[in-house]
Order: C-alpha cells, then sequence, then structure tokens
C-alpha cells in the first residue's frame, strides 16, 4: 500500500476538491477541471492517460492476468440553480460540510475515490487490478465521457461508481427507456363514426407503458 498517511490523503483529497468547486465545469467544459485531475496524479508521480477530458490511471503492479476494479466518477456539473444560495464557485466549509456546486454531484466521490486509489497504487501484490477513471459529461449522458474513455481501460469486471446515494450502497440504479412508437388511425366523417382516432389509440397505449411493472431479476 502507499506510504502516504490517511490523514494527510483526507487532506488533499479535500484541497482537490476545493479546487474542483472552485473551477466551473459544466458538461462538454470540463478542461479546467481535468487539468486539475491530470496536476493531482502528475504530483503523486502516478502515470496517467487523458482521453478528452477523461482522466485514467492504473495501479502500479496492473497485470492482464488479474480482475480489475473500475473506480469511477464525474467531474462535471450542471449548471447552477438561479435560487442557490451562495456563490456556488466558493467553497465553503459551514458545520463540518464542504458546500459548493459539484461537492455533492460528484465531485466528494470522484476526490474519496482518488484517494483510495492512491492509497493501494503501490500495493506490492494486489489480489485485483485497480483501474481509476474520472469521467466527463456524465451530466448530460454525453458520448464523450465514460463511453469515449471506456475502451481505453482494458478488461473491468466490476466497479465502484460514485454518486450521491446518501452514503447508502447501491447496486442498481433506476433506469432510462425509450421507445419510438407510431399510432395509426383512418380517416372518417366524425357524424357517422367511421374514423379511428390516432390519439386515443395512442393513450390506451401509453396507459399500458405506464403501467406495465418489469419482473425483477437478481
Amino acid at each position: 500500500m502507499n506510504n502516504v498517511s490517511l490523514e494527510l490523503l483526507q487532506s488533499e483529497a479535500i484541497d482537490l476538491l476545493k479546487e474542483l468547486i472552485a473551477t466551473p465545469s459544466f458538461s462538454k467544459e470540463e478542461n479546467d477541471t481535468a487539468d486539475l485531475i491530470c496536476a493531482f496524479f502528475a504530483r503523486h508521480a502516478i502515470p496517467f492517460s487523458r482521453v478528452g477530458n477523461n482522466i485514467y490511471a492504473r495501479n502500479e503492479n496492473y497485470h492482464s492476468s488479474r480482475k480489475s476494479i473500475l473506480l469511477n466518477s464525474h467531474h462535471d456539473t450542471v449548471r447552477p440553480n438561479k435560487h442557490y444560495s451562495m456563490d456556488p464557485f466558493i467553497p465553503v466549509v459551514k458545520d463540518g460540510k464542504l458546500f459548493g456546486l459539484g461537492s455533492n454531484d460528484a465531485g466528494g466521490c470522484l476526490v474519496s475515490l482518488a484517494a483510495v486509489f492512491l492509497y493501494y497504487y503501490s500495493h506490492p501484490d494486489p489480489k485485483h487490478n485497480i483501474v481509476f477513471a474520472a469521467s466527463a459529461e456524465e451530466e448530460i449522458s454525453g458520448v464523450n465521457g465514460i463511453e469515449l474513455v471506456l475502451p481505453y481501460l482494458g478488461q473491468i469486471d466490476f466497479g465502484i461508481v460514485g454518486e450521491p446515494t446518501k452514503l447508502e450502497m447501491a447496486v442498481a440504479e433506476r433506469g432510462l427507456m425509450v421507445i419510438d412508437c407510431v399510432a395509426s388511425g383512418r380517416p372518417g366523417h366524425a357524424a357517422r363514426n367511421e374514423g379511428e382516432n390516432a390519439l386515443y389509440k395512442a393513450i390506451e397505449d401509453i396507459e399500458w407503458i405506464r403501467n406495465y411493472r418489469f419482473e425483477k431479476k437478481k
């Protein structure tokens, strides 16, 4: 394991988080925070690679014969809500909590995983490879985020992805299914009730989709 103390890693992770908060990183505009993450690894003399605004690194004794754990979170943020009560780009510690845009989603997760990676980076005989990836464009599901960098990471067997979960372990997430449908009708005179209204047919289908429940699979 790395000879850096946990206390020092914690301090450096918090400092990095403050830097990330103070640096705007809206989706597709993460260049500056990507630079900060690169500088963080460079200070620790850890080799890393950059693909677009995605940064990834492997543990020192990485070997393709081992299974690999991916530590991943993102460094892009949404734009601040107009009702934001504080300056979103000034990190403020209040009541033991660090406030600022992206501190929770997902800067805190990101710097914590970076600290874990550093701690285990030099382990002389790891049971698993550890791959770290700080990805971009997560907030918009962009093609230049994890989708872009994933092919560079090698075989990934399982991963830990940092997202706000109120510190509860989550093994799944709510998905999104997009369905493109066409409802066909038949024109006809309304007085003689000859037609088939495509809108009414679509309403029935939408209601079916709304109420359908998939079987749970373990």
